[in-house]
């Protein structure tokens, strides 16, 4: 490896990294056979893409297959990647295991009960040392590394061990749990070393922050205030940044006229009901989503609703399928439609549309303009962007958004009609309110809700996290956006 005597790392380094457990590209097949790269959708990769532009930037994780190795390289539009390989046995336990079963189930308020293996442990541990070697290979000196993720907790500290010139930040996208239910994970005190490593560690919402820096005090006896935590000999940020959706793509794609042309067809092929509920969700135990069919279920077995006067399509994207809790949430939601179907269904008409798949953006977006009302009931939530999808791309100002008090998005969008998705009364009662409300009470919050959105979009979320690492020691700090503590 050639090395630079300025920096002692090889010459392609960066300025400006991003670490994620997957490279923001997918592989495909052309029609030669050609091997190609695109770019994956989502909030993230809109967000960080024109900031990694203009600062020589990279972006290091996994390529999304097990066992494979592949070479750093540039994707078409010039970002450089860097790929870190895992085998299939990492996939298992790193990924599968201590990701997906344990921390993943702890932070969502032990929903389903989190798994504790010593050997999935470890796994984690070896994968986030090896996120951690690459970054450190792949940085320049003095660079901006952002760490993304629950996946990736541990490589903060691991970082700055080997590379103690960089300005670390991490973010974490879904909620972090109160010390009743993290004191239960064995290996507590290493996470929080691990992401005191930062220079700053961000949150979807303040609770999250004021729970990590309550467990930091626990376990590894640190001094906080405001925010501001000293450990060895540093000052370590804990703060709020609510992510958001990118308002410009959304708001162009609604105004589509093939777009609009297939929100039609979409109301056609349904039947023209008087109302189309829909729920959009990643197939986990977390979404609620059997809550809001047994409610809507309900609804029309106590003929507060008609067969045929509302519609719902539930749109469940495939996830994590070879762990067992989802292969039986999947055939659990499966035998409720189906039951529900088969009891209130007319010929050829089901009451519930129910898609095990993904849909590109375009097609989110007309089903987003054929609904009513959107469904948002998780049971815990970081921040859930499908609710701030839908009110993005409502400029008719149309539309009831239903919206889970336990999404982090409830803390910004409360003109929603919020609702506890545990009790199943008052869900009933609120898609009631949702479906019935008069067209200038929906006009009305869905306006205010669109302020909200428009006012903090993910550009902003993603200048205001850097702004807030850059500031970091220096006493300042990015306006926030306000929310309920």
């Amino acid at each position: 490896m050639h090395k630079t005597p300025e920096t002692g790392y090889e010459d392609r380094v960066s300025d400006f990294l991003v670490v994620a457990n997957r490279l923001p590209v997918d592989r495909f097949v052309g029609p030669e056979g050609e091997v190609g790269w695109r770019r994956s959708p989502g909030g993230l990769v809109t967000a960080i893409m024109p900031l990694m532009r203009g600062r020589d930037g990279a972006w290091i994780g996994w390529i999304g297959a097990a066992d494979e190795e592949a070479e750093p390289f540039t994707d078409d539009d010039g970002l450089r990647l860097v790929p870190v390989p895992l085998s299939g046995e990492e996939v298992e336990l790193y990924y599968e295991g201590f990701s997906n079963a344990t921390l993943w189930p702890l932070y969502h308020d032990a929903i389903a009960p989190p798994e504790y293996h010593r050997r999935t442990w470890d796994s984690y541990v070896r994968v986030n040392r090896r996120f951690a070697e690459a970054t450190a290979e792949a940085a320049a000196r003095g660079a901006t590394v952002w760490v993304q993720d629950y996946q990736l907790q541990l490589v903060p500290k691991m970082l700055r061990e080997m590379r103690p010139d960089l300005k670390i930040g991490f973010f974490l996208h879904i909620p972090f749990p109160p010390v009743e239910l993290f004191q239960r994970l064995p290996w507590r005190k290493e996470i929080i070393e691990g992401l005191l490593g930062a220079d700053l560690v961000g949150f979807q919402l303040p609770a999250g922050a004021a729970n990590f820096i309550r467990m930091a005090r626990r376990v590894v006896d640190v001094r906080a205030q405001s925010g501001q935590i000293q450990f060895e000999g540093r000052t370590v940020q804990a703060r709020a940044f609510p992510i958001s959706v990118d308002v410009g793509e959304l708001a162009e794609l609604a105004a589509r006229p093939e777009v609009q042309e297939r929100a039609r067809d979409i109301r056609a092929e349904l039947g023209d009901p008087d109302r189309i509920l829909l729920g959009v969700d990643r197939l986990d135990y977390t979404k609620g989503i059997t809550q809001r069919l047994e409610a809507f279920g309900e609804l029309l077995a106590d003929g507060e609703l008609k067969p045929g006067e509302a519609v719902f399509v539930q749109i469940a994207t495939p996830s994590r399928e070879r762990v067992e809790q989802y292969q039986l949430l999947k055939d659990d939601i499966e035998q409720q439609v189906g039951r529900l179907n088969g009891e209130f269904s007319q010929l050829g008409a089901p009451v519930i549309n129910y898609m095990h798949t993904s849909y590109d953006r375009a097609e989110l977006t007309a089903l987003y303009l054929a609904s009513d009302v959107m469904v948002v009931t998780p049971l815990r939530d970081g921040m859930n962007l499908v609710a701030k999808e839908y009110v993005a791309s409502r400029k008719d100002l149309r539309g009831a958004l239903v919206l889970s008090e336990f999404a982090g998005a409830a803390a910004e969008l409360r003109r929603a009609f919020l609702v506890n998705p545990y009790d199943v009364d008052g869900l009933k009662r609120t898609l009631l309110a949702a479906i019935r409300a008069e067209p200038l009470d929906l006009q009305r919050r869905m306006r205010s809700m669109r302020r909200k959105v428009a006012d903090y979009d993910v550009s902003r979320w993603a200048e205001n996290f850097l702004t807030a690492l850059r500031n970091e020691g220096a006493g300042e700090a990015p306006e926030e956006i306000e929310l309920l503590a």
